[in-house]
C-alpha cells in the first residue's frame, strides 16, 4: 500500500527539518527539538496547544471508582481483570508499570473507563508492547499519559485491537514505538496529545471491516514518525502524523498537526466522506494532507504553511520535475455512486501560505485494479468488488474501464487563498506550483489506459476545476504532463480554461 508518485514507489522520506540562516531548508537525522510557539495568524486563534497545556484530570477518586496504586506493579492489569464490565478505574499520581512480559497489557472490559488523576504516567519501560487492548466496545481513557511503550511496525499502543466506540481525550501518548493508538468504529479522539511516537500518531487500521464515524477533534500530533520508517522500509507509505485506512465517514477537526517527519494527515485506501476543517497544518516535513485513491471529502477552512520543505527541496535538488505537493490528491475523486455527504471533493476557504507547491491533482495511469502497479495490492475500488474482473477483456469496455480504476475527478477548488514568498521559503525553482496531470500509460501491456488516455481524462473530462481563488506570489501552473508548465494567462485560457474569477498577484506574496 501506499502512494506513488509518477509511475514509481515514493521515495524515502527526508529527515527532520532543520532551518540553517545560509542555506535554508537542510535534513539532520537527530530527533527535533520540540516546537514551543503557537500558530500566529487570526485563522489559527483555537489552535490544540494540548501538548504544552494538557487538562488536568480528577484530584481525587470519583465515587466509586476502583482505585490503582502506582506503587503495586501490574496493579491495573490485575484489578481490571477482577472487576466487572463498566467499571472506572482512577489512577493515582505516579508512575503505574504493568508486569515486565513485553505482552502484558491491560485488557478492558466493556463500557471500563480509565482515569488518570495529575501526574498518572502509564509507562511502558521499553519492555512491554501494548497499553490497552482486546475487543471490548465503549472505553474510555482519559487524562492520562501513556509513554515508552514499543509496539511493532503499523501496530499500536492505545486501543490495540482497534475496538469500537473508544474515546481517548486529554490523553498524553508520547515516545512510543509504532503509533500511539489505533482507531475503531465510532472512536472519539480528542484534546489528546500525540507526540513524538515512532511511526504514527495515530493508525486508523481496522484488520477486519471498515471504520466508520470517526471523530478525530482538537489534538496536537506533533513529531511523529521518529523512526523515519520511510528511509528504512523505501516507499512503504506508512508514516506521518495520522493514517487512516478504509475509513467511511470523519470529522477531522480543530487540531494542530505539525512538524510530522513525512505528511501530517494521510488517507489512503478507499477512504470516504471525509470533513477536514478548521486544522492548522504546518512545518511537516512531507505534505501537510495526501487523499490517495479514496472519495468525497470537503476540506475547508485551514491553516496551511510551511510544509513540504524538506521532502520538496529534496526532490528539486535531485533535479525532479513532479510538482510535489503540500495538498496532494492522487487518484482521489468525487463519486456519486458512493454515499457520502458530498458526492465531490471541495477545497475552499483555506489559507496556503509559504509551502513548497500547493495542491497537485495526480493520476497514475498504470494504477488500477489487478494492475501490477497498484501499490495498494489486493485493494479495489469500492464500485468493484472482486479484482480479477478487472483483466482483459472485460475491463477494456463499459462499465469496468471506468469503475477497475481510482479516478481524480470532480474536484473543486474555489475560494482559497494562496500565498507564497520565495524568500521566506528560499527556493527560486520548483516550489510555486499548482499541477493537474497524469503519466504516460505503459504498463501492464494489457492495460487499456496506455498513452495519454488518463493524462487527457484528468485535464479536460473529470470535472476538475479550480475558481474564485486569490493568488499572492510568483505561482506557476502544470496541466496534463510535468512538461507543460504554463503562467496564469495560459492556464485561465484555451483549452485549460482554468481559474475563472480568480485574481494573481505575481510579485512575492507577503
Amino acid at each position: 500500500m501506499g502512494i506513488t508518485w509518477r509511475n514509481r514507489a515514493l521515495p524515502a522520506a527526508a529527515p527532520v527539518l532543520a532551518l540553517l540562516a545560509a542555506t535554508g531548508c537542510v535534513s539532520t537525522p537527530d530527533t527535533p527539538a520540540e516546537p514551543t510557539a503557537a500558530p500566529s495568524t487570526s485563522a489559527a486563534r483555537s489552535v490544540a496547544r494540548v501538548c504544552a497545556k494538557p487538562a488536568a484530570g480528577p484530584a481525587k477518586a470519583p465515587a466509586d471508582a476502583v482505585t490503582v496504586d502506582p506503587a503495586k506493579v501490574g496493579d491495573l492489569a490485575a484489578k481490571t481483570r477482577n472487576s466487572p464490565p463498566n467499571t472506572t478505574f482512577w489512577l493515582r499520581p505516579g508512575k503505574h508499570r504493568l508486569q515486565p512480559d513485553r505482552h502484558a497489557q491491560v485488557i478492558p472490559k466493556k463500557g471500563n473507563s480509565y482515569l488518570g488523576a495529575p501526574g498518572a504516567v502509564l509507562d511502558g519501560r521499553k519492555k512491554n508492547q501494548y497499553a490497552f487492548g482486546g475487543s471490548a466496545r465503549d472505553v474510555t481513557v482519559r487524562h492520562l499519559t501513556v509513554q515508552r511503550f514499543v509496539a511493532p511496525h503499523d501496530e499500536g499502543v492505545v486501543n490495540h485491537d482497534s475496538a469500537d466506540g473508544w474515546v481517548i481525550e486529554h490523553a498524553k501518548i508520547q515516545h512510543n514505538s509504532g503509533a500511539g493508538l489505533m482507531a475503531g468504529a465510532r472512536q472519539r479522539v480528542r484534546a489528546n496529545c500525540l507526540r513524538r511516537n515512532g511511526q504514527y500518531g495515530m493508525n486508523a487500521y481496522k484488520g477486519s471491516g471498515r471504520i466508520r464515524d470517526l471523530v478525530v477533534e482538537g489534538n496536537e500530533i506533533v513529531g511523529n514518525n521518529t523512526g523515519d520508517w520511510e528511509r528504512r522500509r523505501k516507499g512503504c507509505g506508512c508514516t506521518g502524523g495520522v493514517k487512516f485506512w478504509a475509513v467511511n465517514g470523519a470529522a477531522i477537526r480543530g487540531n494542530w498537526v505539525h512538524d510530522n517527519r513525512g505528511a501530517g494527515l494521510w488517507a489512503d485506501t478507499n477512504n470516504n466522506d471525509f470533513r477536514i476543517e478548521d486544522n492548522v497544518l504546518e512545518a511537516n516535513d512531507g505534505a501537510a494532507l495526501i487523499y490517495e485513491t479514496s472519495y468525497n471529502a470537503v476540506i475547508r477552512k485551514n491553516t496551511i504553511r510551511r510544509n513540504n520543505w524538506v521532502e520538496g527541496r529534496r526532490r528539486a535538488d535531485r533535479g525532479d520535475s513532479f510538482p510535489f505537493a503540500t495538498v496532494y490528491l492522487s487518484e482521489a475523486g468525487g463519486e456519486p455512486r458512493i454515499r457520502a455527504r458530498t458526492d465531490k471533493i471541495e477545497i475552499y476557504r483555506n489559507v496556503l501560505e509559504n509551502n513548497w507547491n500547493g495542491i497537485t491533482l495526480w493520476e497514475n495511469a498504470d494504477r488500477f485494479c489487478n494492475s501490477p502497479a497498484n501499490t495498494s495490492s489486493g485493494d479495489c475500488t469500492l464500485l468493484v468488488r472482486d479484482s480479477d474482473r478487472c483483466a482483459r477483456p472485460a475491463i477494456a469496455t463499459a462499465p469496468l474501464y471506468a469503475d477497475c480504476r481510482w479516478k481524480t475527478q470532480r474536484v473543486d477548488i474555489h475560494h482559497n487563498r494562496f500565498v507564497l514568498d520565495t524568500s521566506v521559503v528560499e527556493c527560486t525553482v520548483k516550489c510555486d506550483r499548482m499541477a493537474m496531470l497524469a503519466n504516460y500509460g505503459t504498463y501492464p501491456d494489457w492495460s487499456p489506459y496506455q498513452g495519454e488516455r488518463v493524462a487527457e481524462a484528468i485535464t479536460h473530462k473529470q470535472r476538475n476545476r479550480w475558481h474564485d481563488n486569490v493568488y499572492l506570489g510568483p505561482w506557476k501552473f502544470v496541466a496534463h504532463d510535468p512538461s507543460r508548465v504554463l503562467d496564469s494567462g495560459q492556464w485561465q485560457g484555451t483549452p485549460y480554461e482554468q481559474d475563472a474569477g480568480s485574481t494573481f498577484q505575481p510579485r512575492d506574496g507577503g
